[in-house]
């Protein structure tokens, strides 16, 4: 049985918490497909990364626009549930779902980050489910600095691709965790398929390559609860991919992002 309580402290204190066994073997089957079919058939935001030639680390958004699988995830998993639950929401809303591969030998880290000034949109309520379906050791995994979500400053993001930081954001730059990392909590965690992380829109995290035997293969699906509203970006922004009807500080509703959970549906 998971250990909502005890989740829901990690969460609030370290901004991430980790749920043992949260998704059954018939789910992690279908995203398995799901993410086979999707490497097969890239989106128009799937990228490579790394140097020419070695591109082992692949990217996509919005799978579940273009997947009936990736779809019947969002929809009827215990995702939604989880999220909301998790970060003390009355409601789940969907924003997007992303997938991430680092095949064996990746040398390309996930730089380090807070996702929330990738994205327009400001709240509390915003946290991302990381489920892999490959062992994750902890030196492979997603890491965390904990308790940075409670900081109260957001940085300026920068791409993936090339490092480049975003224009226009009036961001600072975040601290260089990774040559500093003793000043640090770092967190990290052996996650197993079934497991799966749940953290917090602002939490600084990243990760290393995957420079051993095993594929690493990640969805990562982002949740928006009670408090979370539209913002209307200054500057470059990656999330939403395309501009949405929503007015400056309006709730997320409507066909892209719909409400998949409800603690009282009464």
């Amino acid at each position: 049985m998971l250990d909502m309580d005890q989740a829901r402290q990690d969460y609030e204190q370290n901004g991430v918490c980790i749920l043992r066994g949260a998704f059954a073997s018939n789910w992690l089957d279908l995203v398995e497909e799901a993410i086979d079919e999707a490497l097969q058939n890239p989106g128009p935001h799937a990228e490579r990364y790394g140097p020419a030639g070695a591109e082992l680390f692949f990217g996509d958004l919005d799978m579940w626009t273009r997947s009936p699988l990736f779809e019947k995830f969002v929809r009827e998993s215990p995702a939604a549930r989880l999220a909301g639950e998790i970060m003390g929401s009355s409601t789940s809303t969907f924003l997007y779902d992303q997938l991430l591969v680092k095949e064996p030998g990746s040398q390309e880290r996930t730089p380090w980050h807070q996702d929330q000034p990738y994205w327009a949109v400001s709240g509390r309520q915003v946290s991302s489910i990381w489920l892999p379906v490959d062992e994750a050791p902890s030196d492979v995994a997603l890491q965390f600095v904990g308790g940075s979500h409670n900081w109260g400053h957001a940085y300026n993001p920068s791409h993936f691709a090339d490092g480049t930081p975003y224009v226009g954001t009036g961001l600072p730059e975040l601290p260089d965790i990774e040559a500093e990392r003793d000043k640090y909590e770092i967190l990290a965690w052996d996650v197993s398929p079934g497991d799966c992380l749940i953290f917090q829109g602002m939490v600084v995290h990243g990760a290393p390559g995957n420079p051993k035997a095993g594929r690493r293969r990640v969805l990562s699906t982002r949740w928006l609860g009670d408090d979370a509203r539209y913002r209307k970006p200054q500057g470059e922004v990656a999330i939403p991919t395309t501009q949405p009807d929503l007015a400056d500080g309006a709730p997320f509703t409507g066909p892209l992002y719909p409400m998949v959970w409800r603690a009282n549906p009464a």
